[in-house]
C-alpha cells in the first residue's frame, strides 16, 4: 500500500517547495486591486487580479511603511513580496513588502538592481565618505533655479550665516536631460573650489526623482573631491544619490542646515569661550599672585634682615611684657606696702598716744603694767603725745577688771 499523508504534511511539503524557489521569495506581481480591507490590527488584505486570474494578498502592519498611498479598489499596482502557503487553510498567497502604483514598479525594480550593482562595486562603502567641513566659506548648490528647494536652501543658509557665499548651478532636475545636467553641475562646482556641495531637489514621485537614480549621477558624486550632501525630495524619499553621497539630508532645508554652521551660535560660543578663558586667566593670575606673596613673605622671613626684624620684634614684645609685669609687680608691692603701713599705724605707740593713751615707765625705764612692780614714793615717767611727765607714786590700789560676756 502506498504511503498515506496527512493534510498538514501535504501543506507543509508544498510550503517547503515554495520556500526553496528563489524567484518566489522576491517577486514583483502586477495587477488590479479588489476586495481591499484595512483590518483594525493594521494588516491589509486584498486580492490582485488580471483578466486571467486572481491571487490573495496580505500586507502585515510591520510592512506598512512600504505603502506610500492609500490603496483603493481598482488601483493598478505592482506588489513586491514573497509567495508562500498558509498551512492552516492550504492556500497560497502573496505576502506584500512594498506596493507601488503601476508604472513605479518597473522603476523600483531598476532602482533595486542598480542599487545592488553599485553596492557591490563599493560606491556606498562608508570608508569612501568624506567628512563635511564644520566651517565653510562657499556653498555650491546643484538644483533647479526655481522652486521651493532653492529658496529654502538660500533662505536657511543666509539666516544661519550671511557671510557664506552661495554658488548656484541651475541644473535640470527632471526629464531626459536631467542626469547630464546634474553631472555637469557637480563638475562645474568642483572646479569652482566650493567647500561643500548640496545636490538635490524638492519632492515628487519616483518618476520625478528618477534623475538622481541614474548611474552617471551616482558615479559623479562618488568621484567628486568636494564633500557632497544629497538632499532629494522629502524625508521618506530615498534615491541612489542618497547612498553614494557623503551625507544624506532628508530635505533640501535640512541640507542647508547640515552644510552651513550657525554664525550666531558660533559667535556666542566664542564669546563664552573668551569669557571662560578670561575668568580662568584671572583666577590663575590671582593664584600665582598669592603664591608670589607667600614666597616674598618666606624670603623676607628667611633673610638675615628679616630674621633681625623678627628678633627685634620679639625683643620689643618681651621688653613690653617685662615692663608690664614689672609695673604690675610694683603696683602689687606698693599695695602690700600700704597695707603694712596701715598695720604698723595700728601698732605704733605714737598713734596710741595721739589717740589719748599714755605710756608709764619706772625709774629703770621699764613699762609699768603691774602695781606690784612700783613702790610708794617711786618716781615714774609718763609719756604723752606731746611730751613726758615725771610723777611720784603717793598711793596705789589694786582691783580686777571684769570681762564683758
Amino acid at each position: 500500500m502506498k504511503n498515506v499523508y496527512t493534510v498538514a504534511q501535504v501543506n507543509s511539503y508544498i510550503r517547503n517547495m515554495l520556500t526553496q524557489d528563489f524567484m518566489l521569495q522576491s517577486i514583483l506581481v502586477k495587477g488590479e486591486v479588489s476586495n481591499c480591507k484595512y483590518h483594525s490590527s493594521g494588516h491589509i488584505y486584498f486580492t490582485l487580479k488580471d483578466e486571467k486570474g486572481t491571487i490573495a494578498c496580505v500586507m502585515f502592519s510591520g510592512n506598512r511603511s512600504g505603502l506610500k498611498f492609500h490603496m483603493r479598489e481598482g488601483n493598478q499596482v505592482v506588489v513586491s513580496g514573497t509567495v508562500d502557503v498558509y498551512e492552516r487553510d492550504g492556500k497560497y498567497q502573496l505576502y506584500a513588502r512594498q506596493i507601488f502604483l503601476d508604472g513605479a514598479g518597473l522603476l523600483y525594480e531598476r532602482f533595486e538592481q542598480l542599487k545592488r550593482e553599485l553596492e557591490d562595486r563599493g560606491l556606498f562603502a562608508p570608508e569612501y565618505k568624506q567628512p563635511i567641513p564644520q566651517y565653510i566659506r562657499t556653498l555650491g548648490v546643484v538644483t533647479a533655479p526655481t522652486g521651493a528647494a532653492v529658496r529654502d536652501i538660500i533662505n536657511i543658509a543666509r539666516r544661519r550665516n550671511p557671510y557664506v557665499q552661495i554658488i548656484l548651478y541651475p541644473a535640470i532636475v527632471q526629464g531626459e536631460q536631467a542626469p547630464a545636467s546634474i553631472v555637469n553641475g557637480i563638475h562645474a562646482l568642483e572646479a569652482a573650489g566650493v567647500d561643500v556641495m548640496i545636490v538635490g531637489r524638492g519632492g515628487g514621485s519616483i518618476e520625478d526623482l528618477w534623475a538622481f537614480n541614474e548611474e552617471i549621477v551616482a558615479q559623479a558624486i562618488f568621484d567628486c573631491s568636494v564633500p557632497v550632501i544629497s538632499a532629494v525630495g522629502h524625508e521618506t524619499d530615498t534615491t541612489i544619490a542618497d547612498y553614494v553621497a557623503d551625507l544624506r539630508a532628508p530635505t533640501p532645508s535640512a541640507g542647508a542646515e547640515l552644510a552651513v554652521y550657525e554664525y550666531r551660535s558660533l559667535t556666542e560660543a566664542l564669546a563664552e569661550a573668551s569669557r571662560r578663558l578670561t575668568d580662568r586667566m584671572r583666577h590663575k593670575a590671582g593664584v600665582e599672585r598669592m603664591r608670589l606673596r607667600q614666597y616674598q613673605l618666606k624670603l623676607q622671613y628667611g633673610s638675615p634682615a628679616g630674621q633681625i626684624r623678627e628678633k627685634r620684634n620679639y625683643l620689643m614684645q618681651m621688653e613690653e611684657r617685662l615692663s608690664v609685669q614689672m609695673q604690675q609687680h610694683i603696683t602689687d608691692s606698693r599695695h602690700r606696702f600700704y597695707l603694712y603701713v596701715e598695720k604698723l599705724k595700728g601698732l605704733s605707740p605714737l598713734e596710741k598716744l595721739n589717740q589719748g593713751f599714755s605710756h608709764v615707765a619706772d625709774e629703770a625705764g621699764h613699762t609699768v603694767s603691774d602695781i606690784n612692780r612700783v613702790r610708794e614714793g617711786e618716781l615714774l615717767t609718763i609719756h604723752v603725745k606731746n611730751g613726758r611727765i615725771t610723777a611720784a607714786v603717793k598711793e596705789k590700789e589694786e582691783w580686777q577688771w571684769q570681762k564683758r560676756e
